[in-house]
């Protein structure tokens, strides 16, 4: 028999032929063999049957003497070219496998060498408080070139709390603005009226409240200067208009600020006898000034100052009675308990108060008032009507002004490094509110009066 004329043979030597034009570079693709080129398993184990099929027919004809010398050589002939073919697949089966492997070296090598995703910081912020954390602008970079000097350096100092009383923020407020109007020229085509409000004063109050939120007597005196402006005559020139609104700054800040505290404080005069102990916290400048004109007086009697982290204003409010020669006793909150029994009235100052007579003040001052309420000892509130409000404050969560934590850290403390702590939080809230039902009266320019009485009393001033 030919061995060309015999299909196994020839189906193994195509597959041969493939596997050798593969070997010298003929291929068209020399990494991956041409799986198509080779028979399949199935056809293999045929072939194989057939070749042992033929074997068994050569192996009888033997016996019988016949010589078979054609098929001997097709067989050898196929068992070598078989042997061929196993050997070229496996030899190339190891060269795909050994690629292959490489490109798994390769990416594992590129994912070791590839940098670590950074592990996100924990989240610092108190979930209860979060609508109320506002970053602070503390420096000038960045900051609009509309904003004025003057309040460039107000603002500085609102943030770091060189000026930080309610009335004292009210005060430099306005007198920064009667500066930027002074230096104000309206630009042809306009009006002071429209131009100044929405192209000059909205900047400058844009940057103060970025460095501190503002308090509630300056959005109040901010909407009073605001309607001032708006009814200044279009037809006025510049100078006179400037003028009248700078004396009218004057004017407001006399009236409702500074002869507002000589009627409180003469009136708070009053309910100071010889041999009280008055208990006040934190410092307040209306509060530092009654006792400054009790002692005047020549009224005998001693203030105990309690105070708090982390402004620690009572420490500056303790040391100027101190210094005027007057019984002075300074404790923490820590001590209210103790020295709340030897008191026989409380004075407290007021960052504002609200429409349903509750006071919005310095945090820990609810505690106070608490504790004094509890030793049935009288809690008088001193505040000027400039910082009554519509608002209602049910709690201290709605409306508040968050503080950056780090205040509260002291340098080489336990709290230092609190970043790093896992799953520790720090909130550092500046107010708090305290029940109508704690406050037996509040000391106003207008009289004494109870907590109900503030919302008539503001009304009265915004109908005046």
């Amino acid at each position: 028999m030919d061995p060309e004329s015999n299909p196994v043979v020839t189906s193994i030597s195509c597959a041969q032929t493939n596997l050798d034009e593969g070997k010298s570079g003929k291929s068209q693709n020399s990494v991956t063999f041409d799986e198509k080129a080779l028979p399949s398993t199935a056809e293999l184990k045929k072939k194989a049957k057939e070749e042992k099929a033929a074997r068994r027919a050569r192996t009888v004809l033997q016996k019988q003497g016949s010589a078979v010398p054609a098929q001997a050589l097709s067989a050898q002939q196929a068992q070598r070219s078989k042997a061929e073919v196993q050997k070229g697949v496996k030899a190339q089966h190891k060269r795909v496998t050994s690629i292959e492997g490489k490109g798994t070296s390769i990416r594992c090598l590129q994912r070791a060498i590839s940098p670590i995703p950074e592990v996100p910081k924990e989240d610092k912020t108190v979930e209860f408080f979060r609508h109320l954390y506002k970053q602070r602008t503390s420096t000038i970079a960045g900051v609009s070139k509309e904003v004025h000097p003057a309040v460039l350096a107000l603002g500085l100092q609102m943030n770091n709390y060189t000026i930080c009383g309610s009335c004292a923020r009210l005060v430099a407020t306005l007198l920064a603005f009667q500066k930027v109007i002074q230096s104000y020229t309206t630009p042809p085509m306009n009006s002071l009226t429209r131009h100044l409000t929405s192209h000059v004063l909205s900047p400058q109050i844009e940057y103060l409240s970025s460095c501190r939120p503002l308090s509630i007597s300056m959005g109040n005196a901010i909407r009073w200067l605001k309607l001032l402006i708006s009814k200044v005559d279009p037809n006025t020139p510049d100078a006179e208009a400037k003028k009248y609104l700078c004396d009218s700054i004057n004017v407001f800040i006399r009236e409702r600020v500074t002869l507002a505290d000589e009627v409180i404080s003469k009136n708070a005069v009053e309910k100071i006898r010889d041999g009280d102990v008055i208990m006040t916290y934190a410092k307040s400048s209306l509060v530092q000034r009654v006792f400054l004109h009790a002692f005047k007086q020549g009224k005998q009697f001693q203030v105990i100052v309690v105070d708090s982290r982390p402004l620690h204003e009572g420490k500056h409010l303790a040391a100027a009675l101190a210094k005027l020669g007057i019984d002075v006793k300074y404790c923490l909150l820590n001590g209210l308990s103790h020295n709340i029994q030897d008191v026989t009235k409380v004075f407290l100052g007021a960052h504002a108060m609200m429409s349903n007579g509750r006071l919005f003040s310095r945090i820990g001052t609810a505690l106070v008032a608490m504790e004094a309420n509890e030793a049935d000892k009288p809690v008088i509130v001193l505040c000027e009507t400039i910082k009554f409000t519509e608002r209602v404050a049910l709690d201290s969560i709605v409306h508040n002004e968050i503080a950056p934590a780090d205040e509260l850290v002291i340098s080489g403390g336990v709290l230092e490094g609190w970043r790093n702590v896992e799953k520790l939080q720090l909130c550092n809230p500046m107010y708090d509110v305290t029940p109508a039902e704690f406050i037996q009266m509040i000391v106003t320019e207008l009289g004494n009066v109870p907590p109900t009485s503030v919302p008539v009393l503001h009304r009265l001033e915004n109908e005046a």
